[in-house]
């Protein structure tokens, strides 16, 4: 009978990142982290490019996962995560989704390295066909941030992201340092509206 495998689950190891309160942020020191990433522009309830790239980057994970196993080092693939942007940010605010950028992420063990992504995503392309042509694997680094957890609608987070623009950044003399950030720990497929978690991260500096 073959050694078993451990698995990492980074939502375990690292639960410091997938975890908040309730409505109110806190600050978090986020590490440089390793992300399969794809972009596109416009509402994700209605933009081919969205789903088409959430589909990819669901295929390339889930075949690296299966690849890294076969070598000794498996793996939970962890929630799907966005970066969110807008030339005006009052579109987060006002939910004017057509006028979003954003960069649709899963989360990657350091042992996923550039081989292990090409290999993946060949495979993937395999059963896909076509991928996006900016899927890839990219370290981002957020560094400090302001997180609180979000329970309800994804069109419901417009007030917790107006008081966190409007007032706790201002009264606590933070600036903006990076884009909008999202990480969805319940399946809109499968959990009502009303009982979705997501947290909502903002990278942010002291103004000078």
């Amino acid at each position: 009978m073959p050694d078993r495998v451990d698995k990492l689950d980074l939502k375990k190891s690292r639960k410091d990142l997938f975890s908040a309160s309730l409505n109110r942020f806190v600050t978090i020191d986020v590490p440089p982290l390793s992300y399969l990433m794809a972009d596109g522009h416009g509402d994700p309830n209605s933009a081919p490019a969205y789903k088409r790239a959430v589909e990819s980057l669901y295929a390339t994970a889930y075949t690296i996962k299966f690849l890294c196993k076969a070598d000794g080092r498996d793996f939970v693939v962890p929630p799907l995560e966005g970066l969110w942007s807008a030339r005006n940010p009052e579109s987060f605010t006002a939910r004017r989704k057509d006028e979003w950028d954003w960069t649709m992420m899963i989360m990657m063990p350091d042992f996923v390295d550039d081989a292990s992504f090409e290999r993946g995503r060949g495979k993937a392309a395999g059963k896909l066909g076509a991928l996006p042509e900016s899927l890839r694997i990219e370290t981002l680094e957020e560094g400090l941030c302001l997180q609180a957890l979000h329970v309800g609608s994804y069109d419901d987070e417009g007030p917790l992201l107006a008081k966190l623009h409007d007032e706790i950044m201002p009264a606590e003399g933070y600036d903006f340092a990076g884009r909008h950030h999202e990480i969805y720990l319940g399946d809109p497929r499968k959990t009502p509206p009303e009982k979705l978690k997501t947290l909502l991260r903002q990278p942010v500096r002291r103004k000078a």
